[in-house]
């Protein structure tokens, strides 16, 4: 007698479905290939897959995106440090030079504080030619309209101090222009070459300024200034000029102008052609300057290294900004000085 409950009784139907496979026993052999190479959608694990391919992808975009980082972080290092060694290298190859030659300090722009043409820089790069060993001259190659005559002074004093001092000759060539408080300087030099066409002299002092009080005037606007000592407000903008004020300026302007006009003198000597005009201001061709005795001959760097100081390798020794510096300066110290400058109403200066 056979059990009707078993499935594989003969002649029996069972009514309920056939129990899952949970054992992973392999697959009926009639079961086609097609199918089983298919992966069925809602197989368990397929979640697991799409998160490590996902994964790997976000770990393959960071190790490319790290390479690129440090890709640049050499390519940088990479530019500075050639910068470093460019600037260390011209360095030293202007203050070591040793075999003989012509050493040049360039003095161009606008002589004032912090410029390029600043007595500090200039006279720190005088200072080295004339330690050089080498340095069988120091030519100053001026292209400048003037500026400071605090700073020109520094360095006109300075110039004939280290000529006593080292015993060697200096001697100034003008390009463009060499006026006013660039001529102060060039005055301290042995000799003096220039161009037919340069522009030299404007022997003169200036202090400029504004007056605004007639326009406050007519706006209806009332400047309120309080002072302690009654010159306090000498020179302001907003406020009314007084004669005596005036006269103390000219004064003033006089006294610096006669100091330009003894160092002149003292520079120039006997070669001097003192006119009227010389000392009033006006300047001259560098051919008229020749004939006026402000200047001695036509010549340029490379005449004067060759024939006159006979040497014709040129080393410039010229002070300049590194790239810290001109960072510095226009980020933080250029910001300042600019609102400084805002802020004053007037400058003295030899131009």
């Amino acid at each position: 007698m056979t059990d009707p409950t078993r499935p594989d009784s003969p002649g029996s139907q069972s009514s309920e479905p056939a129990a899952p496979d949970l054992w992973g026993s392999p697959e009926p052999a009639s079961k086609p290939a097609s199918a089983k190479a298919a992966p069925a959608s809602g197989a368990p694990g397929w979640e697991r897959d799409v998160l490590e391919k996902l994964v790997f992808s976000t770990l393959k975009e960071q190790r490319s995106a790290r390479r690129w980082r440090n890709f640049m972080r050499l390519a940088w290092l990479l530019v500075i440090t050639t910068i470093a060694v460019i600037l260390f290298s011209k360095e030293t190859s202007s203050t070591s030079k040793t075999t003989p030659h012509t050493a040049v300090v360039d003095i161009k722009g606008e002589i004032a504080a912090g410029n390029e043409a600043s007595a500090e820089f200039v006279v720190a790069a005088m200072r080295s030619a004339f330690e050089d060993s080498g340095a069988q001259a120091v030519v100053l190659l001026i292209n400048s309209p003037g500026g400071s005559p605090v700073q020109a002074g520094i360095i006109n004093d300075e110039i004939v101090r280290l000529k006593a001092k080292h015993k060697k000759p200096v001697y100034a060539v003008v390009e463009e222009t060499c006026a006013s408080a660039a001529y102060y300087i060039a005055a301290a030099a042995d000799e003096i070459y220039v161009d037919k066409a340069s522009i030299v002299g404007s022997i003169g002092v200036l202090m400029d300024g504004f007056g605004f009080t007639g326009t406050m005037e007519k706006l209806g606007v009332e400047r309120r200034l309080l002072t302690a000592g009654e010159n306090k407000g000498f020179l302001d903008p907003f406020s009314p000029q007084t004669e005596h004020q005036r006269e103390y300026a000219q004064q003033m302007l006089n006294q610096i102008h006669q100091q330009f006009i003894t160092v002149v003198k003292a520079g120039r000597g006997d070669r001097l052609k003192e006119t009227p005009d010389t000392f009033s201001g006006l300047f001259w061709t560098g051919q008229q300057a020749v004939e006026m005795g402000l200047a001695d001959k036509m010549g340029n760097l490379d005449y004067v290294a060759r024939e006159v100081v006979k040497a014709e390798e040129v080393v410039d020794y010229t002070r300049k900004d590194n790239v810290a510096e001109r960072l510095v300066k226009r980020f933080g110290a250029a910001m300042g000085a600019g609102a400084a400058k805002a802020l004053q109403s007037s400058s003295l200066q030899l131009r």
